[in-house]
């Protein structure tokens, strides 16, 4: 039995959420949390039950034609629902975080139905099961982040706006020009389609080739890749929820699930191969890697150096595209999950420490771990995994990645994964180091920029610290118990196994 109905409610939860926030009046604090907390938990259990159908072998779709020959289509493959737990948790995650940062601040109303758009947004990309439904979302997505971007208003935020717009836009064009070429070529392509494109390969392998660049190209945009990843450190003049989502779940992974979905679903891995474009991404994530890690080091506040610790991260999954073959394919899909929840931790601690302490720089980070323990813990966690140190998940990742290029000869993988680990290590180890072993304002030597008085609260208000210490530790139990069934490794090598491996 087809339950259209399930990946429908999961789109159309968030959507009327967000409807129900843009009518209640600014005042309505109370009921506009309960509403967005009550829609994340709902959200999360219409996940629950999309991954039992698909782990029971069913495929959910809902359709209809648009005009002829174009149809919207949502589905529930193994692929889409991951991704949208993945987004469901950190809604729920990020929107309490968010109700404790924004506690007494303006234009809340705003910001949250624009944040459900953002969510709504992110499930549509998820479950779309061909191009035409993909750039619908693609494109919502861009336009619901920007009033997010620009929040606090100021001149920089509107700068950074403007930016993000001129790059995200432009590469939506770009992704709509690919999707017309394609659809002449084709007709309607879907994702789930088993014919794919490899009978258009002789007589059409130019075209095929551009195509496959359009698309990928246009979607690298919102992944952050070199040299297109100009927008995101501007990004960072936005709240810390707003960060912790795009960095975490929404654009530049919306991007990263692009090209997994291009590269896996529209082409077919043999052929991407075949076409020669498989090496060409590679080596474009292995620059950014590199590069992200090298502008992270020279980076003298928290936020930025985060921002490009991101453009470095994300790229471990387009390599792993790279790396052809099992372990390859397991790592690009366990660290599209690994990465979001370490990342979305560092970015609540980055949060935590400018509210309690006004910390924006590295240098003021003296000494904050005898202040801020728990959120100093949950960023020790978060700089190891992104590390990839064991314990914490980001290993889990490393591994798989390094062990999939020895498989297939691919040494000047492991040598960049070597590099890359190397240069996470210089940036954040010193800031681990500041926080635990040098003296600062908590040991009677200085004082931090703006402290916050205590009161009852512990270090900082318990909703910004319930998310944090949450991911903080699903981050570690994604290491420590990997092999477990239902872990997030388990979860990637079940839709590698199920979808892209023989």
């Amino acid at each position: 039995m087809n339950a259209a109905w399930l990946p429908l409610t999961a789109l159309a939860t968030s959507l009327l959420v967000a409807a129900t926030i843009f009518c209640l009046p600014e005042e309505a604090r109370r009921l506009r949390s309960t509403i967005n907390l009550l829609a994340a938990v709902f959200k999360i259990i219409l996940v629950v039950l999309m991954f039992r159908r698909v782990a029971d072998g069913h495929e959910d779709i809902f359709s209809f034609q648009v005009i002829g020959g174009v149809d919207f289509v949502l589905r529930t493959d193994a692929l889409g629902v991951m991704f949208a737990g993945l987004s469901s948790l950190l809604w729920l995650c990020t929107t309490v975080y968010a109700i404790g940062y924004l506690e007494g601040s303006a234009n809340r109303k705003r910001f949250f139905g624009f944040f459900s758009l953002c969510v709504a947004s992110t499930i549509g990309i998820a479950l779309a099961d061909n191009l035409f439904t993909f750039l619908i979302f693609y494109e919502m997505l861009t336009l619901s982040t920007y009033p997010l971007v620009v929040h606090r208003g100021s001149e920089q935020a509107l700068n950074a706006g403007r930016v993000y717009l001129r790059y995200t836009l432009s590469a939506g064009v770009v992704i709509l020009l690919g999707a017309v070429l394609l659809y002449s070529l084709t007709g309607d392509q879907s994702f789930s389609s088993e014919e794919g494109l490899g009978d258009y390969v002789n007589d059409h392998r130019v075209l095929l080739i551009l195509v496959f660049g359009l698309l990928v190209g246009g979607m690298a945009v919102k992944a952050a890749m070199v040299p297109l990843h100009g927008w995101l450190p501007r990004a960072m003049v936005a709240p810390a929820p707003v960060s912790a989502l795009l960095h975490a779940v929404a654009v530049v992974k919306a991007g990263a699930f692009g090209i997994l979905r291009v590269v896996y679903d529209l082409y077919g891995i043999e052929l991407s191969v075949e076409l020669g474009v498989i090496s060409v991404l590679a080596v474009a994530a292995s620059v950014t890697i590199i590069y992200g890690s090298l502008r992270a080091i020279a980076q003298q506040e928290l936020k930025p150096l985060l921002a490009f610790s991101t453009v470095s991260q994300v790229s471990y999954i387009i390599l792993g595209i790279g790396v052809f073959g099992p372990f390859g394919t397991v790592g690009a899909l366990a660290h599209l999950l690994h990465q979001g929840l370490m990342k979305v931790t560092l970015f609540f601690c980055a949060g935590n420490y400018a509210e309690e302490l006004g910390i924006h720089r590295i240098d003021e980070m003296d000494g904050a771990g005898k202040r801020m323990p728990l959120t100093s813990i949950a960023f020790t966690i978060g700089a190891l995994g992104m590390i990839g140190l064991p314990p914490v998940a980001g290993f889990i990742t490393k591994w798989y990645l390094g062990v999939g290029a020895i498989q297939a000869d691919m040494y000047w993988v492991v040598a960049v994964l070597v590099l890359s680990t190397g240069l996470n290590a210089i940036y954040f180890l010193p800031i681990v180091h500041r926080l635990w072993f040098r003296l600062g304002p908590s040991h009677g030597k200085g004082h931090w920029p703006d402290e916050q008085r205590l009161g009852k609260r512990l270090e900082t208000h318990s909703w910004l610290l319930m998310p944090m210490v949450v991911t903080a530790i699903i981050s570690l139990m994604a290491g420590l118990f990997a092999g477990l069934p239902f872990s997030p490794l388990d979860w990637a090598a079940r839709v590698a196994n199920g979808e892209y491996l023989p």
